[in-house]
């Protein structure tokens, strides 16, 4: 009877565990299905307004894609998150959020391309990538499980169109520690935690 019931409980074990799994999957496709509509509207410039709840990707959702850190950056939700997680981890969350404004300003913006992960690996084939994390040579997966919830959590706020611009509509940063010579070219817009924002004077991506 003892080997029975053990048996019983590890079979109604590994069918939750099971089932949990299918959840998961599921949520993920919903959340990148969500997101691809979401940022081809943000290209498009169709609505400034928050994304209607039916449409609106949930916490649940994003926190889904890509829970090991590890994923190919081929959906918009993981290519935003890990440029957000790479460029202002272990920073305060309006530092990773300006980061992700920069991201959505660029997205569909004149000289920019129109998909997430477009923007994030522009350049990447000239070696001139406009992230550095991108062309680094290091290792893309994630190292720290808090900070990277975290940056799903604001890329799912900007695909939703549920964060406020604190950079004024900039499409250009960099670190208060350097001074990079084209930032003499540009307007700075704002200056937030450890970087500083800028857009171009006319207007036109350069």
């Amino acid at each position: 009877m003892r080997l029975d019931w053990i048996a019983a409980c590890l079979s109604l074990s590994l069918l939750a565990t099971t089932a949990l799994a299918d959840d998961q999957e599921q949520k993920q496709k919903v959340a990148e299905d969500k997101a691809q509509v979401l940022e081809q509207k943000a290209a498009d410039n169709t609505s400034t307004a928050p994304v209607p709840k039916s449409e609106a990707i949930t916490q649940p959702e994003v926190q889904a894609v890509d829970p090991a850190g590890k994923a190919p950056l081929d959906d918009a939700i993981t290519c935003l998150a890990r440029s957000i997680y790479w460029e202002a981890k272990g920073k305060d969350s309006a530092d990773m959020e300006a980061v992700a404004n920069v991201v959505m300003n660029r997205l569909g913006h004149e000289g920019f391309p129109d998909t997430v992960c477009g923007v994030v690996k522009e350049g990447s084939e000239s070696k001139s990538c406009q992230f550095s994390w991108w062309c680094d040579g290091k290792s893309d997966s994630v190292q720290e499980e808090v900070p990277y919830s975290m940056a799903k959590e604001i890329a799912r706020k900007a695909l939703n169109k549920q964060l406020p611009d604190r950079t004024k509509g900039a499409l250009y940063f960099h670190d208060r520690t350097v001074k990079p010579d084209w930032a003499k070219e540009y307007t700075n817009t704002a200056n937030i935690g450890l970087f500083k924002f800028y857009k171009p004077q006319g207007g036109d991506a350069k």
